[in-house]
């Protein structure tokens, strides 16, 4: 190689030449180095990411289990869960603020009210941050789903056919006539999963012969045992011509409020079917008892599955930039004292 002047036509010493040759072979070798970081930190950036796991009731063992499975697919597929509580609308805020400062790209929320939506949404977009909602879905204004933020959940009304069909084929097997039977239904109608999950078990038990004026309800403030059995409790007290009770509700925490009830009022186990859903601890636990209860069963639904595909979800949209569907729907499996030990190892809970 040589190199001539404009100003001459003088060729470089030989020395000079062979330098020049290294610092351009080694110049780009540096830019060569240089390049494959550039890209390989683009590539560990988009892989780089932190989400949220954000829970109204982080006690519970259906969202425990949600937040294990989030967390064991972090760890899987290389990403930070966050795990969070959000029990009201401000710890909600306050949990999307701190993920902010900890660099989070999104988070999957079960919503302690559905009608936060909009401040939820609008939240996560002033952050730049994506969102999806599992088991309760965001209302909007107008009072109908957020179809823009996507959800992963139960068909509420069809998780309750199921409750109340399993009810009605007990009440046939133990020779129960529909029109001598009392139906607790404790309700929470300001959530709209549990109107949906009772009104659901309501027309199956109707369809099968129920009578209307033979269902009670039982309005509860909280989701959760205790609630439940408050609100029982008077009901059994105010009905005591019935023999035969049945119960059903949001939950199987709920349920088993009402069980705890019927017990105190003094009805024996054979006199009461309640049947809850999700397929927690409290059922295992009730399941594993020495002695049956009036607690027959719940309709078992994956929580470790909505975790995980939630959060699965997410990721994806982070790093593919694909958006989940607006709304995935599950169904349940009848989960017995006979038969619970084996749901729960098939449906991985």
């Amino acid at each position: 190689m040589t190199c001539t002047s404009s100003d001459n036509n003088h060729t470089l010493p030989v020395e000079l030449e062979a330098a020049v040759i290294n610092f351009l072979k080694s110049s780009l070798l540096v830019l060569g180095v240089a390049s494959f970081g550039m890209g390989a930190g683009s590539s560990l950036a988009q892989n780089d990411v932190k989400i949220g796991f954000i829970v109204k009731k982080p006690e519970q063992a259906w969202f425990i289990n949600e937040q294990d499975a989030a967390s064991a697919l972090g760890e899987q597929k290389g990403f930070e869960v966050v795990r969070l509580s959000g029990e009201d609308g401000q710890q909600v805020l306050s949990a999307i603020d701190n993920l902010n400062s900890q660099g989070a790209q999104g988070f999957v929320i079960c919503p302690p009210d559905v009608r936060l939506g909009p401040a939820i949404a609008n939240r996560a977009q002033q952050y730049g941050m994506k969102v999806v909602t599992v088991d309760d879905q965001f209302l909007g204004p107008d009072g109908e789903p957020m179809a823009e933020v996507p959800h992963l959940g139960m068909s509420g009304y069809k998780i309750g056919r199921q409750v109340g069909d399993a009810i009605a084929k007990e009440m046939k097997a133990r020779g129960w006539e529909p029109q001598s039977v009392a139906a607790l239904r404790i309700s929470n109608n300001e959530l709209p999963t549990a109107k949906e999950r009772t009104d659901g078990a309501t027309d199956a038990l109707l369809d099968a012969g129920f009578v209307s004026d033979n269902i009670f309800d039982a309005p509860q403030q909280n989701t959760d045992t205790s609630s439940a059995f408050a609100a029982a409790s008077p009901i059994f007290s105010k009905n005591g011509r019935f023999e035969h009770w049945v119960i059903y509700a949001l939950n199987e925490e709920s349920v088993l409020g009402g069980v705890r009830a019927s017990e105190q009022y003094g009805l024996a186990p054979d006199q009461v079917i309640g049947i809850g859903i999700n397929g927690s601890g409290a059922a295992f636990a009730e399941f594993s008892r020495q002695k049956p209860t009036g607690f027959y069963g719940t309709v078992a639904v994956s929580s470790t599955m909505h975790g995980r595909q939630s959060a699965d979800n997410l990721y994806t949209w982070i790093t593919e930039d694909k958006q989940p569907p607006a709304n995935t729907e599950t169904t349940g499996t009848l989960m017995t004292r006979d038969n619970w030990e084996q749901v729960r190892e098939d449906l991985g809970l």
